[in-house]
């Protein structure tokens, strides 16, 4: 989609977004352009709007995927684990991935009692976990850039945007994204956190960023980013794929969280902490819905390994290897699969996953000294 200069307001930071060469007009899909499709459209539980995502595809060879994330403590498996599935998918379907290391925003939201260079030693922490569990980052097509640098660098460009986003939202409309930081009472947020919303916002037009792939706890400031196109007449819009969020692993829990060890597994726990916490999960007989060990399997084990291998006794219905998440649900609610063999499956995989974190943190001289230095910081997981 082609910006209307005609009916742009004059305003300096949309001087500053790039624009697509794009008509209107919606070219013939080629079969390499559905298939990518289906592979970006896979990553999201939602996707705002799937035509603009085919148009996209159809006229740029490689679009550019916006991921950030908050450097605040142990890395957990949807961070980790899913956040590499994603990743590489979008690879793998011809995009670019610009992942925004956000330690001034962990800053403002006072994580690392704000100390940055905590926050830093983190957030390469980070980094040294995706390297090790998988991420294609050799692929060339995977950025690291820290917010506090590359902000600093383009300031002239980043803060007449930010004031412009700021000018044009009411406060309300800003607190009701706040909960994008795990703030929810208006009452407690700073000066700071208020302006956290505007900065993500600004975010996504100062990495030009075509597709916008957060977990759909983000979906707020997303939409707020199209709803900023609109006050400034600007007809390219970000593609906001939002993906599926994990729950913690104890009954009730509907996100995982780092203040409790035990709602999640973490990318560099023990093979000791991983049987412990699956032992422990919540994961009812015949009960589907909420249940998150099967959302571990559906989420993480499926789409690492294309399979999910059960190993039992013959008397217990010998060994099978599931392809499709329907196949288990089946199985499951028929009671032909067992809530104690669909655990030890889910650990040994989990495991799996795990170990080559495990001994790049044992082998690697720069990786092992970096994790010591965060537990010394006793960051919570």
């Amino acid at each position: 989609m082609e910006v209307d200069k005609a009916q742009e307001q004059p305003c300096p930071p949309e001087e500053k977004l790039d624009s697509l060469s794009i008509t209107t007009a919606a070219a013939e899909p080629s079969s390499a352009t559905g298939n990518d499709f289906e592979i970006i459209k896979s990553v999201g539980e939602e996707c705002i709007q799937e035509s603009e995502l085919m148009l996209l595809l159809s006229k740029k060879p490689e679009p550019i995927c916006y991921d950030g994330f908050e450097p605040s403590g142990h890395m957990h498996i949807a961070q980790g684990a899913m956040k590499i599935i994603n990743v590489n998918k979008l690879l793998s379907a011809g995009c670019r991935v610009r992942m925004w290391i956000a330690d001034w925003f962990a800053q403002l939201n006072n994580k690392m009692g704000g100390d940055i260079k905590k926050i830093q030693d983190v957030g390469n922490y980070f980094i040294e976990v995706w390297k090790a569990a998988g991420m294609d980052i050799d692929s060339g097509k995977v950025e690291f850039l820290w917010a506090s640098k590359e902000i600093n660098e383009r300031a002239h460009e980043y803060w007449p945007l930010v004031m412009d986003i700021a000018a044009k939202n009411k406060l309300p409309r800003l607190q009701r994204c706040c909960q994008i930081m795990g703030r929810e009472d208006p009452e407690d947020l700073t000066g700071a956190q208020i302006f956290y919303p505007c900065m993500q916002c600004a975010d996504i037009f100062f990495l030009k960023a075509d597709i916008c792939q957060l977990g759909m706890d983000q979906r707020k400031v997303n939409v707020l980013a199209r709803e900023y196109c609109d006050d400034i007449k600007r007809k390219h819009k970000p593609i906001i794929l939002s993906h599926h969020m994990l729950p913690g692993l104890l009954q009730g829990q509907e996100k995982m969280s780092k203040s409790d060890a035990s709602s999640a597994i973490f990318m560099d726990d023990s093979e000791a902490d991983v049987n412990l916490k699956i032992k422990k999960a919540y994961c009812p007989p015949k009960i589907v819905e909420k249940n998150p060990c099967l959302e571990y399997v559906k989420y993480i084990v499926l789409p690492w390994f294309k399979e999910f291998t059960i190993d039992r006794e013959a008397a217990y219905g010998g060994p099978k290897t599931y392809l499709t998440f329907e196949e288990i649900v089946a199985d499951y609610e028929a009671e032909a699969l067992h809530p104690k063999d669909l655990k030890s499956a889910l650990t040994k995989s989990l495991n799996k996953i795990l170990q080559p974190v495990r001994d790049h943190f044992v082998n690697n001289e720069y990786a092992r000294n970096l994790l010591k230095k965060i537990k010394k910081y006793k960051v919570t997981k």
